[in-house]
């Protein structure tokens, strides 16, 4: 029986063996399978040559879908009643009722705008949406609003002129005209000298998050379009002020797809119609916007005239070089958040771990409610706590070089909290018989859990954590909001800058490759780790 039962048991682990190796065989399979499409999808989707193509929009359109920044006052935004509103919404209204269109409005990622228009998402970028830098890229319609990009900052601030920014923090929304007046390929020479002489020039995804850095004393100023500047003020009473000075200046416009001019002549028509009855300056007197309209004068139709042909194509390798360089510092930035995050999470995970096992049960509910909250509440929210509470709380400013720390102290109280639970389950899932063993050998409680347990607990609970690294790998991307630019943020500023989602599959392979990594690390200590086989 003896002979018989081992050679049953050796049958099974052979057949055990022949099963892993099948696996791992079909895993190997499913991987190139996978990288293969991931690359095929960006040769396929980014090398495809730009075309100028004439949408098909004949006299059967029924609706019009306007893509707006739905934080962008008092152009789009939503207002106490939950409903979105603004100039420019009221505009096209008008419009679609000229025309019998329904109209659809549609708040889109600013990031993400190109991408929505160009899938056919959105009719249209109908939102402050400047011309200027961007003539070549969209169909434009005849310019309808004189703009300038001006400077805020707090109402005692010592910055009385532009030339005062010099070694200051200035804070800009991302793929802005505040920020092309000061990096972008036609920003001034005066403005590009300026910049250069900023200690930072950092970029948030919405206006609120710059008034809110700019009150907790992270940044110094910030540069936005004049139309929401004055509305901001206005709204936020004394704590802030403008600069007299001008960054720059342009003009807003209705952006349509490459070529789409059969649609683009039928709104400029219908707001030519309403500058003639008085419509038009009706909405703009609405809005208090009646000293910044330009629709009709001279000098407004450069961009409307222009000739819709295809963009030139680069090619695709030299493409493929220039995006990858320019997001660099972006992977380095989420290389940093991994790293820093695992060396003080994994320990403190620990540390929680032992103080939710205490016998003191006040200890243990303490250790109860930190990991409910963590676990929760969005890492999002947590992150702005970590930054902006110091200021909010006890009114200390806080510093633009605390911005990383901050991002870093998030992310580890948020991953400690689920880490300590992964420890918990592992070190009650050891039988009470080792404790027991341990006390007959005579070892002590501490030299127990160091020398007995805490090795098994971390044998049992490598896949856990495993997941829980690899969502990391992916939670950097919430940096951003912080205005902490990552690798993901840098890529849909690209693909903004690009017009192009040929960024966004790079860092999607960048993700998936550095995932990879992770698992077959993790899967190799794994492998280390077992003992008994």
């Amino acid at each position: 029986m003896i002979t018989i039962s081992g050679f049953r048991a050796e049958e099974m682990r052979s057949e055990m063996r022949q099963k892993r190796l099948h696996g791992k065989g079909l895993y190997r399979v499913v991987l190139f399978l996978l990288v293969l499409s991931v690359v095929t999808g960006i040769i396929t989707v980014c090398g495809r040559k730009d075309r100028s193509v004439q949408a098909a929009d004949g006299e059967d359109r029924t609706t019009f879908t306007l893509g707006f920044d739905a934080e962008f006052p008092p152009y789009g935004y939503k207002d106490d009643d939950g409903e979105y509103v603004g100039f420019d919404l009221d505009l096209a209204a008008e419009v679609c009722k000229r025309n019998g269109w329904e109209f659809v409005k549609q708040p889109v990622d600013w990031d993400s705008k190109d991408m929505e228009l160009n899938s056919g998402a959105i009719d249209c970028i109908w939102n402050g949406f400047t011309i200027n830098g961007r003539e070549k890229e969209y169909t434009w319609s005849t310019a309808y609003i004189d703009n300038s990009q001006v400077v805020i900052v707090g109402a005692g601030s010592d910055i009385k002129k532009l030339s005062d920014l010099s070694g200051k923090v200035v804070v800009v929304q991302a793929d802005s005209s505040a920020l092309a007046a000061f990096t972008g390929e036609d920003a001034s020479e005066e403005n590009k000298k300026l910049c250069g002489e900023f200690e930072d020039l950092q970029q948030v995804s919405d206006y609120n998050s710059a008034f809110m850095n700019l009150e907790a004393g992270s940044v110094d100023a910030i540069c936005m379009d004049i139309g929401v500047a004055n509305y901001q003020i206005k709204k936020r009473g004394d704590a802030f002020r403008m600069l007299e000075e001008r960054v720059s200046s342009e003009q807003y416009g209705i952006g349509f797809k490459l070529g789409n001019t059969e649609l683009r002549d039928k709104v400029q028509e219908s707001l030519n119609e309403m500058l003639a009855d008085g419509t038009f300056e009706e909405i703009a007197k609405k809005w208090e916007l009646t000293d910044c309209i330009c629709l009709g004068q001279e000098g407004t139709d450069a961009a409307y005239l222009q000739d819709a042909g295809s963009k030139k194509d680069e090619p695709f390798v030299k493409k493929f070089a220039d995006i990858v360089g320019r997001l660099s510092g972006g992977m380095l930035a989420s290389l940093m958040i991994f790293v820093f995050t695992l060396l003080f999470s994994m320990p403190l995970g620990l540390l929680v771990c032992m103080v939710r096992m205490s016998k003191s049960a006040v200890l243990r509910w303490i250790a109860k409610i930190y990991i409910s909250i963590m676990r929760g509440t969005p890492l999002m929210l947590q992150l702005l706590v970590v930054f902006f509470g110091p200021y909010y709380v006890f009114g200390m400013s806080v510093s633009a070089r605390f911005r990383f720390y901050a991002v870093i102290i998030g992310f580890s109280l948020n991953y400690a909290a689920y880490f300590a639970e992964i420890y918990r389950s592992g070190i009650e899932g050891i039988a009470v018989g080792q404790y027991e063993a341990a006390s007959v050998l005579g070892y002590t409680r501490v030299q127990t859990f160091w020398k007995i347990i805490f090795p098994q607990m971390v044998k049992r609970v490598i896949p856990p954590v495993t997941n829980e690294v690899i969502t990391l790998v992916k939670d950097t991307s919430l940096a951003f909001a912080l205005a902490y630019t990552e690798m993901f943020t840098m890529a849909k500023q690209v693909a903004a800058a690009e017009a192009s989602i040929m960024p966004l599959f790079i860092a999607g392979l960048f993700y998936y490759i550095f995932n990879f990594v992770v698992a077959m690390v993790m899967e190799a200590i794994e492998k280390k780790m077992q003992y008994y086989r």
